[in-house]
């Protein structure tokens, strides 16, 4: 693969959220990764959580200039985020591949804005169901996995972008546990691409949501933790419950309640939900929410 002077495309992101944002607490004021220049006027391709309620954001480049950015858009249900340099860059595009047509086994390259690089493979190519409401129906994985991951980019054989890191996760493989990278697609950024430039979101309903942190149990799904002022703690959600039903159909792992709960009704939607406490059930109606109204919006330059 000859994929060297595309890795100029990449950059390091630093971004400062203030002290007293929705997601400072869980995920830090300060939070650097990567991202991959998609258009030559300086915007930058990156994963979402690092630049979610951004008040300031800086790029630095391979050479180590340091550029003033801002967070445009961050979307929820991709995970993709959008920065736009506020001066230039002079840095070239990467084109934009087509993720779908990936396989597994695919040699690819996962690169850093720091200048660092490993020559991977695809291992698979599945559903991810995420503890914070997240699920992808066909998310990438590859290994050996890359230890600077957030916001990097899998480039493939010929070049172009196939996806933007997310997560390091550990899978079994003959028996042994490897470390591996999640991928967010590429293909699921062009139908809303044109909505985050100029609405800053995606022209959709958005997604009804809990504010509860769950994992996956031999098949139940259990509360790890809630948000703090969220619809599920002011619904009297605990730690250690166990989600069994959302209105009238039983739950059946994490992504399962995923779909029950998105499938019940818009955002600010009543949802009945049956959990286990203790050995005992009981039921709880939650007042649904849009996770956005929760977090400071990035401002339209």
């Amino acid at each position: 693969m000859t994929i060297d002077p595309n890795l100029r495309s990449l950059v390091a992101v630093r971004a400062h959220i203030p002290d007293d944002a929705f997601t400072a607490q869980g995920l830090g004021t300060l939070r650097e990764g990567s991202g991959v220049v998609i258009r030559e006027d300086g915007l930058v391709l990156t994963i979402g959580y690092l630049i979610t309620e951004a008040e300031e954001v800086w790029l630095t480049t391979h050479d180590e200039r340091v550029v003033a950015a801002h967070a445009l858009a961050y979307d929820q249900e991709t995970g993709f985020g959008l920065v736009q340099a506020l001066q230039p860059l002079d840095l070239p595009a990467l084109e934009l591949g087509k993720s779908g047509k990936a396989k597994v086994g695919d040699p690819v390259v996962f690169a850093d804005g720091a200048g660092r690089s490993i020559r991977s493979a695809i291992v698979a190519k599945q559903e991810f169901a995420g503890y914070w409401e997240y699920l992808l129906d066909e998310a990438i994985f590859i290994a050996p996995a890359h230890p600077s991951w957030g916001g990097a980019a899998m480039i493939g054989a010929d070049g172009d972008l196939l996806g933007i890191g997310s997560l390091r996760l550990q899978m079994m493989r003959s028996g042994d546990t490897v470390e591996i990278n999640m991928v967010v697609p590429i293909d699921l950024l062009r139908p809303i691409l044109d909505d985050l430039l100029t609405k800053g979101h995606a022209q959709r309903q958005p997604r009804p949501w809990l504010g509860v942190f769950s994992a996956e149990s031999d098949g139940d799904v259990v509360v790890m933790s809630v948000s703090e002022d969220g619809p599920a703690a002011k619904a009297g959600i605990q730690r250690g419950d166990i989600i069994s039903d959302v209105r009238d159909g039983g739950v059946e792992g994490l992504a399962d309640f995923y779909r029950k709960l998105w499938d019940a009704g818009p955002a600010g939607a009543e949802v009945p939900m049956r959990i286990v406490r203790d050995g005992r059930e009981s039921w709880l109606r939650v007042k649904t929410a849009d996770r956005n109204k929760f977090l400071k919006r990035p401002m339209m330059q």
